[in-house]
C-alpha cells in the first residue's frame, strides 16, 4: 500500500493538519519545535497503533482535549482503503475499510510504516528488546501464521506468568507449558528463518556503506544446548523466586557484531545510526520480495549527527529501495538532499500548522 492522505486531530501540538502525499517523496520543512515529528509520529501511530516515542496514550493527547483522531488513506492497486485510529484515555480504537480491527497487526499489514529518526541509535545501543520488536515486525510481514502464534504464545505466557504470582503449584502452573512450547517453537523456528533471508542483504549493504563486517546471530532465549521444554523445566526454581517465566523467545536477542565484536562497543555514534539505518533498510528490501508489500519509510531529520559522507551513503542505499519517503527538514531546500530528486509533494510547519509549498 501506498499513503495517500491523513488527517490529524489534537495529536501532540497538531490541532488540525492535512497532507496528502506523493506516492515516491514527500519533503516537510519546518524549524525545531515546529511539529515535524509530531507528524510521523501520527502516521506511525496510524500503521502501527502505537508510538515510537512513548508507551503511554496521554502524552499524545493534545493539551486541553480529550482524544486524538488519526485518519488517513491508502491506496493499492487502484483501490483505496480508509485507516483510523482514535485515542483517549479509555484506550486506542482502530478501523480499517470502516470495520473495527480486532488486531492492532491489521494496521500493520495495510500499512507497513518505518522511521529513521535521531534516536535510531538506540537499536544499536540498547538492551534487546528493541532489537526483538525490530526483528518482529520483519517476521510479520513475510511469515503469514507468525502473528497468531505470537498472540497464543503471550496469552499462554500470561496465564503461567499469573499461576506463578499467585504461588499455585508447579502441576498446576504447568498446565500451560504446552502452548508456551509449541508456539514458543514455532516463533523461534519463523525468526531463524528471517534471520537467514535477511543476513545477506544486511552484511552487503553494511560492507558497501560502512565497509564493515556484520555479522547477525539469534540467541533463542534459552540455553543452546537444550531444547525450550528442557529449559522451561530447570528454570522452574528461578521462575518460582522471580514470580515469572524466565526462559522462551520474549527473553530472545538479536545478537549484532562488526567485525567480530559487539556493535555497540565498535563503532561511534554517527556509525551506530547509519547501521541501524541498514538493518531496517534491509528488512523494507525483504518486503516485495517476500509479500509484495511497498512499505512507508518516514526519515526524521536525517541530517541530525551525520556528516556529509555518511549522509550521503544514507540517502543512496534509501534511494535503492522500492518505497514511499516521507522526510523533515530544517531547511525549505536542503542541499544535502538533491539525490531524493524533486518532491512530488512540499509542506511548510509552523508552531503545529502546516501549509503547503
Amino acid at each position: 500500500m501506498t499513503l495517500r492522505r491523513v488527517q490529524v486531530t489534537d495529536f501532540r501540538c497538531l490541532h488540525q493538519a492535512h497532507l496528502e502525499f506523493d506516492p515516491h517523496y514527500t519533503l516537510i520543512s519546518g524549524p525545531n519545535a515546529s511539529g515535524k515529528t509530531s507528524l510521523l509520529e501520527a502516521l506511525y501511530v496510524l500503521g502501527r497503533g502505537r508510538s515510537f516515542r512513548t508507551r503511554r496514550l496521554d502524552p499524545l493527547i493534545r493539551t486541553g482535549t480529550d482524544r486524538f483522531v488519526i485518519f488517513g488513506e491508502a491506496e493499492v492497486a487502484e483501490r483505496r482503503v480508509a485507516l483510523g485510529v482514535e485515542g483517549s484515555k479509555e484506550g486506542l480504537r482502530a478501523k480499517l475499510g470502516g470495520e473495527r480491527v480486532a488486531s492492532l497487526a491489521e494496521l500493520a499489514a495495510a500499512l507497513p510504516v518505518q522511521i529513521i529518526d535521531p534516536e535510531i541509535h538506540r537499536l544499536i545501543e540498547e538492551g534487546p528488546g528493541r532489537r526483538r520488536r525490530l526483528l518482529d515486525w520483519g517476521v510479520f510481514h513475510v511469515e503469514p501464521g507468525f502473528v497468531g502464534h505470537w498472540q497464543k504464545y503471550q496469552q499462554a505466557l500470561r496465564q503461567r506468568n499469573a499461576g506463578l504470582r499467585s504461588g499455585l503449584a508447579a502441576p498446576v502452573v504447568s498446565a500451560w507449558d504446552g502452548d508456551l512450547i509449541r508456539y514458543g517453537d514455532l516463533i523461534t523456528e519463523a525468526r531463524a528463518r528471517y534471520i537467514a533471508s535477511l543476513t545477506p542483504i544486511a552484511r552487503a549493504a553494511a560492507s558497501d556503506l560502512l565497509n564493515l563486517e556484520l555479522s547477525l546471530n539469534y540467541r533463542t532465549g534459552w540455553a543452546r544446548e537444550l531444547t525450550f521444554r528442557e529449559a522451561l523445566s530447570r528454570s522452574w526454581r528461578q521462575d518460582q523466586e522471580s514470580l515469572a517465566t524466565q526462559v522462551g523467545p520474549q527473553r530472545a536477542e538479536l545478537v549484532i557484531r562488526v567485525d567480530g565484536l559487539a556493535a555497540k562497543d565498535r563503532i561511534s555514534r554517527g556509525q551506530q545510526k547509519l547501521l541501524a539505518a541498514v538493518l531496517l533498510l534491509s528488512q523494507m528490501r525483504l518486503l516485495p520480495q517476500e509479500s509484495g508489500t511497498r512499505p512507508t519509510l518516514l526519515l526524521d531529520d536525517p541530517a541530525a549527527e551525520l556528516d556529509a559522507q555518511r549522509l550521503g551513503a544514507l540517502i543512496r542505499a534509501v534511494q535503492a529501495q522500492p518505497l514511499q519517503l516521507i522526510v523533515t527538514t530544517l531547511h525549505e531546500a536542503p542541499a544535502d538532499f538533491a539525490e531524493f530528486g524533486t518532491p512530488g509533494r512540499r509542506y511548510r510547519m509552523e508552531r503545529g500548522e502546516v501549509r503547503s509549498d
